[in-house]
């Protein structure tokens, strides 16, 4: 795939992409359609989604309204309290919750979200963007099942320009007003088959979502672009492994995609030797990194081929926040290869993932590199890295999915 159609598809797919529109489903069946047009037949394998649709929601502090976004799935009703900024998780500052609505800086992940419920938070508010950037944009944000188990306090997610008003307020009465409908909704993944010599397989991944108020082009348009490249190399190229591509979706909302694929293939998981997850490539900015969560000698493996074609890569051991921990904590090795940018030169998750922080090069220096790497895997005589997730990855997955808790 020439580096032009390569720009064509990111430019084709540059809208948003949300769970549960009809605008995701779009890019789902463009993304097949772009197999047909190489001969290939992928298919769409629909999951079940929690999704929502909210009917009201409103912010009051001292009587005076504030725009604000409601927490999907995270109920209905109204609270009305003094409010609280929570600087910080330790004992002394949770205790100060009890009966109050709570600003957090955190990302309302699982432990936060359980702190909060244990010391009596009755309601939240999380913030993102930039004072200092001239849109106010606000996210769409969801409480994920998952983090709530199914109890609920309403919640409202707002820019930082309000959230920094609302500190300078100190303890202002606050009211949060929440009314939405929730159900369960339809995504899709897109699959494409392409059987090798053994009954093993690589099962190469990449999401095609987006949140709410990006193109998601960088994050991660990318990286589906650079799975439809190997797709394109590798149906005229032989392996000697299987190759499963997948186009997950819904991984925005906690890696559903794949956390369903693997749910619906589990029968088949054994016979996957290796995940190569694409989750963000070819941008102007940033090193290339390999996130490996697999057995070490994978990390040191990645290193020396880059080195050895003159890219160097960063690898590490760890988890990362993409669908290869999804196949990792169900025993396939896996590993994240991305183009990671400084935040100032290539913010994510805002209106700022565009086509102008991409560059056509870069994508095909780094979709090269890919490739290089997945056919040294493909064609191993036997996968060299170790089938078995070692015990301080397991460990780092356990924390990832709030199975423990670091202290």
């Amino acid at each position: 795939m020439n580096k032009e159609k390569m720009m064509q598809i990111l430019q084709d797919t540059a809208y948003v992409r949300l769970t549960g529109t009809d605008a995701v489903l779009k890019a789902a069946k463009y993304i097949q359609a772009q197999c047909a047009e190489m001969g290939l037949n992928a298919t769409l394998e629909p999951f079940a989604v929690a999704l929502a649709k909210i009917k009201k929601a409103q912010l009051f502090a001292d009587g005076i309204e504030l725009p604000c976004k409601g927490y999907f799935l995270a109920g209905s009703g109204q609270v009305e309290a003094p409010l609280y900024y929570l600087r910080s998780m330790e004992d002394c500052n949770l205790a100060k919750c009890k009966g109050k609505i709570v600003l957090v800086d955190c990302y309302m992940d699982y432990w936060c979200y359980h702190d909060l419920l244990e010391n009596g938070a009755v309601g939240f508010i999380t913030y993102d963007g930039n004072p200092y950037y001239k849109d106010a944009d606000i996210d769409q944000r969801e409480l994920r099942p998952f983090v709530s188990g199914g109890v609920k306090i309403p919640g409202v997610h707002v820019n930082a320009r309000t959230a920094v008003e609302l500190a300078r307020m100190g303890e202002p009465t606050v009211k949060i007003v929440l009314e939405q409908d929730e159900f369960m909704g339809e995504a899709h993944n897109v699959v494409l088959d392409m059987p090798g010599e053994t009954d093993e397989y690589i099962v190469l991944s990449a999401h095609y979502d987006s949140i709410a108020i990006s193109v998601g082009v960088y994050d991660n348009m990318s990286g589906a672009v650079g799975l439809l490249a190997m797709a394109e190399y590798f149906s005229k190229h032989p392996h000697r492994y299987g190759l499963r591509f997948v186009w997950t979706g819904a991984e925005e909302q906690g890696e559903n995609g794949s956390k369903a694929y693997c749910a619906a293939h589990a029968d088949e998981l054994s016979k996957f030797v290796l995940n190569i997850n694409l989750d963000m490539i070819g941008c102007i900015m940033g090193r290339f990194i390999a996130c490996v969560t697999a057995e070490e000698g994978l990390v040191n493996y990645v290193k020396y081929m880059g080195l050895e074609r003159g890219m160097p890569v960063h690898a590490y051991q760890d988890t990362y926040y993409s669908d290869s921990t999804s196949f990792a904590d169900k025993g396939v090795p896996a590993l994240s290869l991305a183009r990671i940018a400084p935040n100032n030169t290539a913010p994510i998750h805002n209106r700022y993932d565009t086509m102008d922080i991409m560059k056509a090069e870069q994508m095909e220096a780094d979709i090269a590199f890919i490739t290089a790497f997945t056919d040294r895997m493909a064609n191993a005589k036997c996968c060299p890295v170790g089938r078995e997730i070692p015990d301080n990855v397991k460990e780092m997955l356990d924390y990832y999915y709030a199975r423990k808790r670091k202290k």
